[in-house]
Parts: C-alpha cells; structure tokens; sequence
C-alpha cells in the first residue's frame, strides 16, 4: 500500500517536473502544463496512474483544502468590508443569472427542472484554484480586475453551503431510497452542517489562538508547521465525516484567523505545501478526463464544452459591462471565469450520493468540467496575445494607477521590542499603516494586551514577507535585535523586492558594514544616538554651555559617522582596522579638545578611517 502510493506520487511529481517547464517554456503557462501532464500519465491514456479516478481526485483535493484556507486567512473584516459591493451585487449576480441561464439549457436537453436547476448550480462555479493561480502569475490580485474577480469566487465558494443545503430537497427519489442508503434527510443534513460550522467558528475564536501562543513560546518551527498541517488536516477530516467539502471547514477557519496575530505566520506555513498540492490537483484533473467517453462522443462532449463556456462568458461579459470593468480588463475577467471548477466535483459526487443525479448524467458532465478548465489557459493565451494588444493599440490601456491599491501596507516593521515600538508608535500617531511582525510569542502578548496590533512570524523567511505584503509596501524598518537574522530579512529583501526602501537598527559600528553591503539604505546603531543625547547632558554638567555641548556633540556625530562608513572597504582586517580607529581617535579627540571658533570648528577636516568599536 505505502509502496503504491510512493510510486503514484513520484510519478505525479516527475511528470510535473518534465511537462510544466516546457509548457512554460512554450508560453502556455503552468496550469495547462500540469493538466496536460495529468491527461498524459492518467488512466485513459498512458495508464500510469491508478485506474480509479476517485481515488486520483481524493489524492490532491487536499491542494484545493489549503488554498481555501489561505483564501480564508486573507479575508479580514476590513478587506471583506471593502468588496461588499462586488461580492454580494458581482459574485451574486455571477451565480444567479448563470444558474438560471444554465437551467433553461437544460431544460431544453429534455431535464426536469429540479434536476435542470442541480446541473444549473453546479455549473455556474468557477475554478478558485486556475482563476487565483492566473491572477497571482499576472501580478493582477490587487488591481480593481483581481479584485472582483476573487470578489466572484468568493461568492461562489461561500454559495456552496446552501447549495449543499438545497440540493437534497431536489431529489427525484423516493424516500425509501434514501433511507434504504442510510442518508440523512436534507434539513438534518443542513443542520448537522451549520451545527458544525458553529463548532469551527468557536473554537477558531477561544481555543486556537491561546494554542498557537503555546506552540509559539516553544519557539521551535517544525512544531508550528506541524499544528498548522494538524489544524488543516483536522478540520478537513471532520468535514469529510458529515460527507461536506473539506475546502469548505477549511476556507471557514482561515476566516475566523484572519484577524489572529498569527496569521502571516500560518499562511507563511502552509503556503508550501499549498503550491505543491494545488499542482498535484491540477494534474488529477487532467487524469480525469475520461477519454473513452469523449471518444464515444467526442462532437457532443465538444457541443457541451462550447456551450458551458458561452453561457458563461455571456453573463461575465454583460456583468463587466455594468460593474464598469472597462476594455481588456472586462475580457480578461470574461475568459478567466468562464470555466466550471474544482467545486463541481465535490457537487457531482455529492448528489450522486444523494441519488439527486444519476450517472448517465454526472459522467459525460465531469468531462465536460475537466474539459473547461483544461481549456482556460488557452483561452488566456488568446487574451494575451489578441484581445490585449487590440486595446492597446487602440489606447484603452488600463488604470492600473487608479486601480492598485499599495496603501494598505506601506510600512513593514520587522521586531516590536523597545526600539520598533518606538518607531512603530511615531509612524501609526502620524497616521501610516504599519504590518508589524514579531517572533516573541509573550512579547506579543503583552503588546496585544495595550491593544497593538501586531503579527507572530519571523521576518527573516522570505514567504513570510512576501505574505505581509512586501510586493506593495514602500518601506521595511528591520528593528529585531539579532544581527544575523537582520542580515537574512535585508539581503532577501534586497534581492527580491529592490523597490523597498530599507531601514536598519544595527548593534554596533562593525555591523553597519555586513548590513551596508546586503543592500540597506539607512543604518541606525541601537545605542549611538541615545548615548550621544546622554553624553552632551554629561557635558553641561560638568559645566560647559549648553550650547558648547550641543556643537561638541554635532561634532562628534559628524565625523564619526563619516568614519564608520569610511572604512568598510576594510573591516575585515582587524590589524588595519584597529590602527585606523586609534588614528581618527586622536584626530578626533584633538579636534574637540582645540580652542577654535564655532565657524572653524565646524570646517574641521574628517579624517577618513574609523573608531574602534561601540
């Protein structure tokens, strides 16, 4: 048994590995190369894969689990406040009209319309996971097109519940079919759904926050990745036991985190094995395809892919039109959601086991849906390379600079011990937005209990900026107090998002330069100004003027912060470095000691090495 799985997934893996840089390389983007991948090793072709396609389904679902978890976590009150308009009047309307265009369809294929209106609902979802990956492949998430479409899907995945809820009254069969398969009526299965969903929302509020505070004061990675996968998994499974999506508990708890200060963290956690997984799905698409049935009837299977994607593309176009997605932004969120998605499965199986469809019904439609999707990037490709250049030859170029919002987190402040709050209190009194991200679990307590918003992660791993928003953000402030992890959060920081402008705390004089070469802008020492402010008040009591000490202090910053930075070129040699320092000392030291005038004082020359050390 472990050995079959073993080689399934080293066959998943390498087929990804083999077809998705070619694809890549041919311009048709990842999510084809991963379907092609999977139609090609699947069942009804090659045969390398197991021959039951259920069991292929259920093993990468778990990639759709974790993206809807991830999609949960980015759903703050705020953000969600802020597209009510294209979730409840875009979303709503997407799923309405679609429904109801899709049932006249088919009832004109001779369906009755209680079996028209569950073929109608299942197919006016889209793909959550090729839309988003799309999206995120484009740089599109933030801009007014990302954000109604996931407005859309958002609808869709939440529209789900009481479809589920709904779907059994629709039931053809008599009732003693249903009891003889030993299922729950539809209002009983409703209500053990909701009761569950209850359950999630609770505990998610009272109990994982103080566990992930426990998890976190351990301060050991691998046991927070473990309870992040436990949560995940744990939650999926008890779904599953209540015969519901597990992507559905899943996508509910990331909500209930998204306000948690653990959040950044989680989604730094699972954001791996997300990518992976959702990979490993795509390709079970492909391998679901069942071949024989579209040999069998490949112009009516092609008659049906046609016709999904036009119903569909009619209401998203006409949608565009009124919600004022003007030019190729209105195209773009056409073919992007005119496929059926990774819900529709879920949904077929679901009403198979509730006797709603028969299989002479949901077998030629799960092709028709793997079809769909198989066709999007393709149509992407279309988008790109005709719709797109039309518009711009034409000048319809789009907003983007009404359209991306980078102000909701401008300031990244990586370290919330004394030295960031003070300079995370000056910036929030101001009134800029700051994402702060702390690695002490207490000390995060004991902010959160003054009310400071802050998130548990550790700043030196690249997803986890990334996930605070460093693609948008303007400035990182790195306050931590570990030199090391200060030189990881700069030199990734430096190399991936070079629009940030970077900001250090630095222990010492020696360290200035390691954080000068990784690519800070400014360097502050942690002890320098303030020993400086402490020294001129040392001064005046020891009876000079205060305006004596105040140019003996100016003089003494001016030079040796121009000798710190004079002498990086070689820090590195302790015997040069050393004799450097005693000389700009003395040099120094004779400067502040000499009776000269506050003119010639000021025209001093610098010299140009570098005291010793802090």
């Amino acid at each position: 048994m472990a050995g079959g799985l073993m080689e399934q997934a080293f066959v998943f893996l390498g087929a990804a590995v083999v077809t998705v840089p070619i694809a890549k390389r041919l311009g048709l983007g990842s999510v084809l190369g991963y379907l092609i991948a999977g139609a090609i090793i699947g069942p009804y072709v090659l045969g390398i894969v197991a021959n039951d396609v259920n069991d292929v389904m259920h093993f990468a679902e778990f990639g759709v689990v974790m993206m809807l978890f991830l999609v949960g976590l980015e759903l703050q009150p705020s953000v969600l406040w802020k597209l009510r308009v294209p979730i409840v009047g875009l979303g709503g309307a997407q799923v309405l009209l679609s429904t109801g265009l899709m049932t006249l369809v088919a009832m004109a294929f001779g369906l009755p319309w209680q079996t028209a209106l569950v073929v109608g609902m299942i197919l006016s979802l889209s793909s959550t996971a090729i839309v988003l990956q799309l999206l995120n492949e484009n740089g599109l998430m933030k801009s007014q097109l990302g954000q109604s479409s996931f407005a859309v899907l958002l609808f869709q995945d939440i529209a789900v519940i009481p479809m589920l809820a709904f779907m059994p009254l629709l039931a053809l069969t008599s009732p003693s079919v249903v009891e003889e398969a030993n299922q729950l009526s539809g209002w009983q299965h409703a209500a053990q759904l909701f009761v569950v969903i209850a359950a999630i929302i609770l505990a998610g509020k009272y109990l994982l926050r103080p566990l992930f505070r426990i998890i976190a004061e351990t301060k050991m990675r691998e046991i927070f990745t473990a309870t992040a996968l436990f949560l995940v998994i744990g939650i999926a499974l008890l779904m599953n036991a209540i015969g519901v999506s597990a992507a559905l508990g899943t996508f509910i708890a990331g909500v209930v985190l998204a306000e948690s200060e653990y959040r950044h963290e989680l989604e730094a956690e699972i954001a791996p094995f997300k990518g992976l997984l959702l990979g490993l799905f795509f390709i079970s698409v492909g391998a679901s395809i069942n071949f024989s049935i579209l040999m069998a009837e490949p112009l009516q299977i092609g008659a049906l892919v046609v016709l999904l994607m036009l119903c569909k593309m009619l209401v998203l176009f006409s949608l565009s039109r009124i919600f004022k997605l003007k030019g190729g932004n209105g195209w773009y969120f056409t073919f992007a959601l005119s496929q059926a998605g990774e819900f529709c499965f879920v949904l077929f199986s679901f009403a198979g086991q509730h006797h709603i469809l028969g299989n002479d019904i949901i077998d030629p439609l799960v092709v028709v849906v793997a079809l769909s999707m198989a066709a999007t990037p393709i149509l992407m490709i279309l988008q790109d390379k005709v719709i797109e250049p039309l518009f711009v030859r034409k000048g319809c170029k789009q907003q983007e600079a009404d359209e991306i919002d980078d102000g909701d987190t401008p300031v990244i402040l990586a370290g919330m011990g004394r030295f960031g709050q003070i300079v995370a209190r000056l910036l929030l009194m101001k009134g800029y937005q700051v994402t702060v991200l702390e690695h002490d679990a207490g000390q995060i307590e004991l902010l959160r209990s003054f009310g400071t918003k802050v998130f548990y992660g550790d700043a030196s791993r690249g997803d986890l900026l990334h996930s605070a928003g460093a693609d948008h953000a303007k400035l990182l402030v790195v306050a931590v107090d570990e030199h090391e992890k200060a030189m990881e959060i700069v030199t990734h920081a430096r190399k991936h998002y070079p629009h940030l402008k970077i900001l250090v705390r630095a222990i010492g004089r020696l360290e200035v330069h390691d954080l000068k070469v990784a690519g800070a802008d400014a360097i502050v020492r942690e002890t320098f100004h303030s020993a400086l402010n402490l020294g001129e008040q040392a001064l005046e009591s020891l009876g000079l003027s205060s305006q004596e000490a105040q140019n003996a202090a100016a003089l003494f910053k001016q030079h040796d912060e121009h000798n710190v930075m004079a002498m990086g070129s070689f820090h590195e040699d302790e015997k040069k470095y050393r004799s450097q320092a005693q000389e700009n000392y003395d040099a120094l030291a004779a400067v502040l000691q000499a009776d000269v005038s506050d003119e010639e004082r000021e025209n001093a020359p610098i010299n140009t090495a570098k005291p010793a050390t802090e």
